[in-house]
């Protein structure tokens, strides 16, 4: 006797070999033995054979007209023989209940299971419901497959170009689009970003990141609504002409000095800072959008401000202008240009010069200073800051040798094309703007904790270094307090502390108390902010260094012979470059570092020459190989 039986979901068939009752010892049609429940035995047949049964009662079922079928059944609860039976139209033989059964184990949209080879019928709606859903998915899925099939080809399906955003950045792998793009890039062997790309919608690697970018940080996007700045109280007039030192770039020029003579034959030497807070009052519709952002975002040729233009405008310590100023006056020993006294004000201040960098440079450096020359706009005051500068940086207790200088790099973006330049860290226009921005950092930190009024100070201790709202030593500085200060168009922290400075010469009750929640609030947003404007501009950096790289190649472009790859490859064109340590290296004169897993072991700080090979400006990356190890300084 054979028996047809359910067993992990599905049906089976079996040769009894022993019927113990309650359990029975089956032998399948690979001769495979094993024991059943006799609960799961739903037939006992004697003819066809065990193969047989199952082709013809699979086929009896596929015949079946399973609406029929739901139409043909009771309202209540069922075996599956009754139905059979009502379905044939008489008594089924065992192939016709078999076919029955799988029909409806078959059919959970039409018929619900209720126990072993017991259903019930689905409810009219439900069971219209459950269709529409199926009906939706076959449909999903089918558009699911040509979205496959167009992207394999290269084709950017037409229904994809809108939800290029939330495919790269942040994809929702329960839509069939990204499913469609994971399966293409699978076939591929691409990412995601690069399958795209070769669909063309991508027509900028730039835009590609910064979009990234925004699209976490900016959902918003990055224009302002409108906005009006407070008015402020008249202020008196400082009888200084005052000259801010910045890259050609800059808009948001926050600092500015003077230099004024004393009857005594010493130096007064003014800091000057632009004074948003004056019109920026907390929780303002302007506070509020400085302190989302808040920083000003760079990036090579390009910047995301904290502040609307407008605010900035009305700020800005910008030439011909007479502008609101927080000033510092520090009184110089004209011998030993040491500090004798200081003062801060509130004032306005006329702007007389903007001096630019690339203008300034060639004028004002070492070797002008060394030979004396001093025939140029503001040069005495530029020599007397230098001086006061290095004096400054004595009593931190920095050393002034310059012989191991770090260098900054600038870039240049016009038309698509870069240029990278450098300046060495430590240089006279560098140690003016920077020794001056810490002499007003330092003091008004101290001016701050000696008033008990709170502020934002970054600290360093054992080569840590944090923000806190209480003071502390900046041991890498050298200084007893670092209040950020100098720059409140850029830094929302600035502009915090500004608002506490003033309160402080004002006698007035400061925006924030000790303790106050909103500080710390301010200090863990913009810490966050911070770190992240700071590793995307990084990373712009290295997409626009591989840019460069680009550029040189297409110079000596040689296309390598055919039969040796595609055309576009491009070989021999080398590049010095300086071992850090194993295989990472410095390329050349600009700030990108890789791996170059070619190179041999070799001591650090090795010169080495390298054969650039694929330049991958969406993972931002690049192949090299090692050439030869050089002598000559790189």
């Amino acid at each position: 006797m054979n028996i047809f039986y359910e067993e992990d979901g599905g049906f089976k068939v079996g040769n009894i070999l022993a019927d113990n009752t309650t359990s029975l010892q089956v032998e399948n049609t690979h001769g495979k033995r094993s024991k059943i429940k006799s609960a799961n035995v739903m037939l006992r047949f004697a003819q066809p054979s065990l193969a047989e049964f199952l082709i013809q009662a699979e086929k009896t079922a596929s015949d079946i007209d399973v609406d029929f079928l739901w139409e043909a059944s009771p309202s209540e609860e069922f075996e599956f023989a009754t139905l059979a039976q009502e379905y044939f139209g008489h008594a089924p033989n065992p192939i016709e209940s078999a076919g029955a059964l799988i029909r409806l184990h078959g059919s959970p949209m039409h018929f619900y299971k209720k126990g072993k080879g017991r259903y019930k019928a689905a409810p009219p709606d439900a069971l219209k419901s459950a269709l529409a859903s199926a009906e939706k998915k076959r449909l999903q899925a089918e558009q699911q497959e040509h979205y496959i099939a167009q992207l394999i080809a290269f084709q950017l399906p037409a229904e994809l170009a809108d939800k290029l955003s939330m495919i790269l950045y942040k994809p929702d792998r329960n839509t069939i689009e990204v499913k469609a793009v994971e399966a293409a890039c699978a076939a591929t062997h691409l990412s995601a970003a690069h399958l795209l790309e070769k669909c063309g919608a991508l027509p900028s690697t730039r835009d590609f990141h910064l979009n990234k970018f925004l699209f976490e940080n900016f959902p918003r996007g990055v224009g302002f609504p409108e906005v009006k700045v407070e008015e402020h109280p008249e202020l008196p007039l400082a009888n200084v002409n005052a000259f801010s030192i910045d890259d050609a770039s800059t808009t948001e020029i926050d600092d500015a000095f003077s230099i004024e003579k004393l009857a005594d034959g010493n130096w007064r030497v003014g800091i000057h800072i632009a004074a948003p807070a004056l019109g920026i009052p907390p929780n303002s519709d302007i506070d509020k959008i400085a302190a989302q952002r808040m920083s000003t975002v760079y990036m090579p040729g390009d910047k995301i401000t904290m502040l609307p233009d407008s605010v900035v405008q009305a700020f800005t310590l910008c030439a011909d202008k007479v502008c609101p100023a927080l000033s510092l006056y520090v009184d110089v020993d004209a011998t030993t240009l040491a500090v004798t006294n200081s003062e801060s004000r509130i004032e306005r201040l006329h702007i007389a010069a903007n001096l630019r960098h690339d203008t300034l440079e060639p004028l004002f450096n070492e070797e002008t200073l060394a030979a004396g020359k001093l025939d140029y706009a503001y040069a005495p005051e530029l020599k007397l800051l230098f001086d006061f500068a290095n004096a400054l940086e004595a009593v931190r207790g920095k050393s002034s040798d310059n012989s191991n200088q770090q260098i900054d790099y600038t870039f240049h973006i016009e038309n698509e094309h870069v240029t990278i330049g450098h300046r060495l860290r430590g240089s006279p226009i560098d140690k003016v703007v920077s020794e001056l921005m810490i002499l007003a950092n330092s003091m008004w930190g101290k001016l701050l904790d000696d008033n008990e009024v709170p502020g934002i100070y970054r600290t360093q201790n054992n080569g840590k270094v944090k923000m806190s709202t209480v003071a502390a030593p900046h041991q890498g500085l050298g200084v007893a307090h670092y209040a950020w200060s100098s720059s409140p168009l850029r830094r929302y922290v600035d502009l915090v502390n500004q608002r506490q400075l003033i309160s402080v010469l004002r006698d007035e009750t400061p925006a924030y108390a000790k303790n106050d929640t909103a500080l710390f609030a301010i200090l863990r947003d913009f810490d966050t902010a911070y770190t992240t404007y700071n590793e995307f501009q990084r990373g712009m950096e290295r997409y626009w260094c591989l840019r460069w790289l680009q550029q040189e190649i297409a110079k000596e472009a040689r296309p390598l012979p055919e039969g040796e790859g595609s055309n576009e490859s491009l070989r021999g064109f080398t590049i010095p470059a300086l071992l850090l340590r194993e295989n990472l290296v410095k390329i050349g004169d600009i700030p990108l570092v890789g791996r170059v897993p070619s190179i041999p072991e070799l001591p650090a700080n090795t010169k080495v020459l390298l054969e650039m090979g694929a330049i991958d400006l969406l993972d931002l990356n690049f192949e090299a190989r090692f050439v030869e190890q050089v002598d000559a300084p790189v």
